[in-house]
This record gives C-alpha cells, sequence and structure tokens, in this order.
C-alpha cells in the first residue's frame, strides 16, 4: 500500500477532484440503490389495489425504505386511483434513473480530469529525473526499458491506481447501500445471504495471488523488446549489410512469444475472476430465492411478495461491486508492478550533483587544470595521477592508441564523470564547488558521432539558444561552412534533417554540429575526433570552420588525423591512463617516441 500512496501523491492538490467525486459519488449511489427499491412499489401498485383481500400496507416504524415506498404508493392509490398511482410510480423511476446517471456521468467526468492530472504530474516527473541523471547512469543501462518505463508503465499505472481509487471508493459505498437496503428490508434473509461476499474474496485471492510477480516480468519482457525494436532501427544499414535481417526478426520473435505467453497467463487469470464471481453470485440468488420463497409459501416470513422481489432484484446487484472489487485486486497488481518501477527510476539520485555552497561561474579567465586525477571504470584503471594544465587562449591535443583514456579525460572538464582521485580545477576553482549549470555554459562540444535531432536545421543550429536570430544562426553557418549546402536543400533553414540527422551526409551533419557550438560562442571548445567522419573535401572545409572556431578560444582537441593537431600549442600524448609525452609537434617528432612512432604507422592519415 506505501507504493499504492505515494503514486496517489502525483495527483496532488487531489482535493480539487476528490470534494466534487465524493459529492456526485454519494448522489449516484443513492438514486442508483433507489431505483431498484423502486420496484417494490411499482408491484405494490399493480398488484395491490385494495380489492378484496388485498394487502393493507402499514406505515414502517424503522428503517424499511421498501416498505416505505410501498405505503406511499398505496397512499397514491388511495387518492389518485390505480391509473394516477401507476403513472406516479413510473414519473418517480424516471426520475431517479436521470439523476441517477447525471451524477455518474459528472463523477466520472472528475475522474477522468484526476486520472490525466495524475498521468501528467507522473510522467512530467520521470522524465525530467532522467534528463537530470548524470550521464554514466545511461551507460550501464538499457535505453529500451527507460523508455518502457516512461511510456507503458506510466500508462499502466495510471489506468490501475487511479482506476482503482474510484473503485475502492464508489464500489464499497454502493456495497453498503444495498446491504443496508437489505438489512432495512429483512435482517434475517440478509444474515444468511451476506456469506457469499467473503466466500467469494477468499476465491478470487487465490487465482489472483500471483499476478504482481507475473505483471512485474511483463513489464521487464516488455523494456527488453523496446531495446530490440531500437538497435534494430538504428542499425538498420549493418542489419541488411551483414544480411542479418533474419537473426534480428529470430531474436525479437523470441522475445515476443516470452512476453506473449506470459501475457496469456496474466489474461487467464484476471479473467477467471470475473466468471466465478458471477457464478457464486448467481448460486446464491437462487439458494435466496429458494430459501426466501420457502419461508414466503409456509408463512413463515414478513415479507410480502413485492418487498421479497425488490430483495431479489437488490442482492442480483450486490454482486456487481463485489465483482468490481475483486477484479480491481487483479488490476492492481499490474498497477503496482509498473508503479514500482517507475519509483525506482524516480528514486534514481544522480552520483553528480550540485555541492550545498556551489557557486555561479560566469567567465573563464586563466587556466584548465588537473591534478592527480585517476579515474576507473568498474575497476578497470582508466586514467592514472594525470596532471595537465591547458592554459587560457592555447589549444590542446590530445592523442594515442585507442583505449588511452582520451575521451574520459575530457569528459572530466565539464564534470560529466568525477574523478576518483584528485581534483579538476578552473580558474583555481574545484568544478565540484561550480554550479554545473554555470559550468556547462562555458563549454562547447563537438564529438566524433553528431548528435543531430528530428527537427529543422534551423532548430538545431539554435539547439538551446533562447536568443538565436536568424541572422545569428545563419552566420554561426557560414562559420562552418555549411551555409551553402543548407540552401541547397528544398527549404533551408527550414528543411527537416530526419531521425538523427539521416537526410543529411556525415560532413553535413557534422558542420551543423560546429554551427551549433559557433552560435553558442564559448570560451572552451571540446572537439571529440570532430574531422574523423568526414571525406578529404568536406575535412577541408570543416578544418577551415574549426580554425576559425578556435580562434581566442581554449580548445581541448582528440583527434587521428595529423592535419587537426599539427598546429596545436600543445599535443599530449595517452597511453594505458598515462602522460606519455607531451610538448608541440616538432618537438615530439625529434624526441622520436611514442608519438613519431604512431606517426610512422600512419595512425594519423593527412
Amino acid at each position: 500500500m506505501k507504493t499504492y500512496f505515494r503514486l496517489l501523491s502525483f495527483a496532488q492538490p487531489i482535493a480539487r477532484f476528490a470534494v466534487p467525486y465524493i459529492i456526485f459519488t454519494v448522489l449516484g449511489v443513492i438514486f442508483n440503490t433507489l431505483n431498484l427499491a423502486l420496484l417494490a412499489p411499482l408491484m405494490s401498485t399493480l398488484f395491490n389495489n385494495n380489492k378484496d383481500g388485498a394487502e393493507v400496507i402499514q406505515r414502517p416504524d424503522n428503517w424499511d425504505v421498501t416498505g416505505l415506498l410501498n405505503y406511499y404508493a398505496q397512499q397514491a392509490n388511495d387518492t389518485y386511483g390505480p391509473h394516477g398511482a401507476l403513472q406516479i410510480v413510473c414519473g418517480v423511476i424516471v426520475t431517479s434513473i436521470l439523476l441517477s446517471n447525471i451524477f455518474k456521468y459528472f463523477s466520472q467526468r472528475v475522474m477522468e480530469n484526476l486520472r490525466i492530472h495524475t498521468l501528467l504530474n507522473l510522467r512530467k516527473t520521470v522524465f525530467n529525473n532522467v534528463m537530470n541523471l548524470h550521464t554514466g547512469y545511461f551507460s550501464n543501462q538499457r535505453k529500451g526499458d527507460i523508455i518502457s518505463k516512461i511510456a507503458s508503465d506510466v500508462q499502466v499505472v495510471q489506468f490501475s491506481v487511479t482506476g482503482t481509487l474510484q473503485v475502492v471508493f464508489k464500489e464499497p459505498l454502493q456495497l453498503l447501500a444495498y446491504v443496508f437496503m437489505l438489512f432495512a428490508t429483512s435482517a434475517k434473509l440478509t444474515f444468511f445471504a451476506i456469506l457469499v461476499i467473503p466466500i467469494s474474496a477468499f476465491i478470487i485471492s487465490k487465482i489472483v495471488k500471483r499476478l504482481k510477480e507475473q505483471a512485474t516480468m511483463a513489464q521487464h519482457l516488455f523494456g527488453l523488446m523496446i531495446s530490440y525494436l531500437d538497435e534494430a532501427l538504428s542499425g538498420i544499414k549493418i542489419i541488411k549489410a551483414f544480411n542479418a535481417t533474419e537473426d534480428i526478426k529470430e531474436k525479437f520473435h523470441q522475445e515476443n512469444i516470452r512476453y506473449s505467453e506470459l501475457g496469456r497467463k496474466m489474461a487467464r487469470r484476471q479473467q477467471l475472476s470475473g466468471p466465478v464471481s458471477e457464478f457464486l453470485g448467481v448460486t446464491m440468488v437462487a439458494i435466496i430465492v429458494l430459501y426466501g420463497g420457502s419461508l414466503i409459501l409456509d408463512n413463515q416470513s414478513d415479507l410480502s411478495v413485492s418487498k421479497f422481489v425488490a430483495y431479489i432484484a437488490l442482492f442480483s446487484q450486490v454482486m456487481r461491486p463485489a465483482k468490481a472489487l475483486t477484479d480491481s485486486f487483479s488490476t492492481i497488481h499490474a498497477g503496482i508492478a509498473a508503479g514500482e518501477r517507475v519509483l525506482d527510476l524516480i528514486d534514481e539520485k544522480p552520483e553528480i550533483q550540485d555541492a550545498p555552497n556551489a557557486v555561479d561561474l560566469k567567465e573563464f579567465n586563466h587556466s584548465l587544470k588537473l591534478e592527480n586525477v585517476s579515474f576507473a571504470y568498474q575497476a578497470r584503471p582508466v586514467l592514472k595521477s594525470i596532471n595537465l594544465t591547458i592554459p587560457k587562449g592555447k589549444t590542446v591535443a590530445l592523442v594515442g592508441p585507442s583505449g588511452g583514456g582520451k575521451s574520459t579525460l575530457m569528459d572530466l572538464l565539464p564534470r560529466f564523470i568525477d574523478a576518483q582521485e584528485g581534483s579538476v580545477f578552473i580558474d583555481d576553482l574545484n568544478v565540484k564547488q561550480v554550479k554545473m549549470e554555470s559550468l556547462w555554459s562555458l563549454f562547447g562540444v563537438v564529438n566524433q558521432e553528431s548528435m543531430l535531432f528530428n527537427d529543422t536545421i534551423y532548430n538545431n543550429i539554435a539547439f538551446g539558444n533562447h536568443t538565436a536570430t536568424p541572422e545569428k544562426v545563419e552566420a554561426a553557418a557560414r562559420v562552418a561552412n555549411a551555409h551553402d549546402f543548407i540552401m541547397d536543400t528544398e527549404n533551408g533553414y527550414q528543411s527537416n534533417i530526419g531521425d538523427r540527422g539521416m537526410k543529411l551526409s556525415g560532413g553535413q551533419k557534422q558542420r551543423i554540429c560546429i554551427a551549433r557550438a559557433v552560435l553558442k560562442n564559448p570560451p572552451i571548445m571540446l572537439l571529440d575526433e570532430a574531422t574523423s567522419a568526414l571525406d578529404t573535401e568536406s575535412e577541408k572545409l570543416v578544418q577551415e570552420a574549426l580554425n576559425n572556431l578556435m580562434q581566442n578560444r581554449t580548445s581541448l582537441v582528440i583527434a587521428h588525423r595529423l592535419s587537426t593537431i599539427q598546429k596545436a600549442d600543445s599535443i599530449v600524448v595517452l597511453e594505458d591512463g598515462q602522460i606519455v609525452e607531451q610538448g608541440n609537434h616538432s618537438e615530439l617528432i625529434a624526441r622520436d617516441g611514442l608519438y613519431k612512432r604512431l606517426i610512422d604507422m600512419q595512425t594519423f592519415n593527412d
């Protein structure tokens, strides 16, 4: 129940919905119960017209509602005659049904507003927390599982939890109203009849016992399917190039079978509860008719025929809210299981957060510095006691064999990851004492893999820049040598580039990314193999743009091409997580060390 009430907290302010819902539901239950109780005066009016031997109805002095209705029906019969009384009774029944449905409609509207409000808050909270998580979190998680939690699990929660909220208030209230009417009509008969409810609940509980465990597994399998789907769509070219289409189909199909089989088992259990409870209800009604009818036939009961008919009608409806309650127990298991997965994602805290006394850093004045920095991925050392200073306005290139720790070192500067030992400083201020958003504002990033969004070229260049204007965007595109090819597209800057920029070539995508960095105009640039995806012609255009971009800026560059780094002020050679050489191009060539061997092996390509 702790999970349930926590999920319910996303409905705040719940009083705005609860008060009108309670009012409408109570009124709806009253008139819905009255609809069945009105069968008694209808029967009395039809078959008891004060003829010889007709039953004379006395006004009851207790809570016998059906007896009271019978009494007023007889009074109407005495005053207006049989036809007049019949018209009045039918008019009251129609009015009662109309009011019952009006209040039912308004209560459902309020509950739907509550459901949508809860879904909005829950999905917003989940997505906001995911966006706040540190980048390292996503390296250890399946993207499909995260998508499944945000999309599918939240959807399950909203229908099961808020739907159950409706059931657990309305149906018990309706059940109590029916039970009250039954006791008021015949306590003796009701004590005998009411045994069916706990019997039914016990049997249903046995049926749905394993539903929560199955629901948790079902959500996990659905996340796996989404992961496979995402991988298949992202790697469709590689799949076809390696003739692996059938393998991928079979992999997805096997997961689909597992998910479907589990869904079939859950459905069997859920669907079994309805027929069982309905069978128990009908059986009990038959027993009540047999028992109560025998009492009336043997003149051992004070029930009249009209009251007994109303009693049977009321009791036949008792199983409806009872059935809804038992069905909700099976539904809520799926909701709680999905809710726990969603709450796990909400409870996930970023490992990297602002310190309580963190400060805003508005500008970069002196240098970036790493002191005795070490970092390891899952106990595997990547950086070992790195000491490096990057003065303002200088370009520093990181080179070395793959796996040497270049990208990890670069990620430490904007605090995408935190050093496990040592410290990173910006202007002699530890980056852990700087608010991350102000720190990020000082960096521009261009990665090896061009990260673009399914949007227009204009919006991709202006991404995250709320002060961008068409003139500024065009100027940035010109610096990045992107303006000409942009104007050759169908709609210019308003052309959509497709999912991840699939409508553009590798060089075009990279130039859009560079234009985005140019528009941000940060004092520090991080370039992670920014020209590695380009052909020779595109590289020349982009290299010119990069040279323009790096002027009067502090730049840290990772590259495997000599043309990218030979003009750097300093070249840092990394091997096995350690700095083994440092100097400019000429100095390192003269030393005849690792850098020279890398050049000779043509690791760098002009």
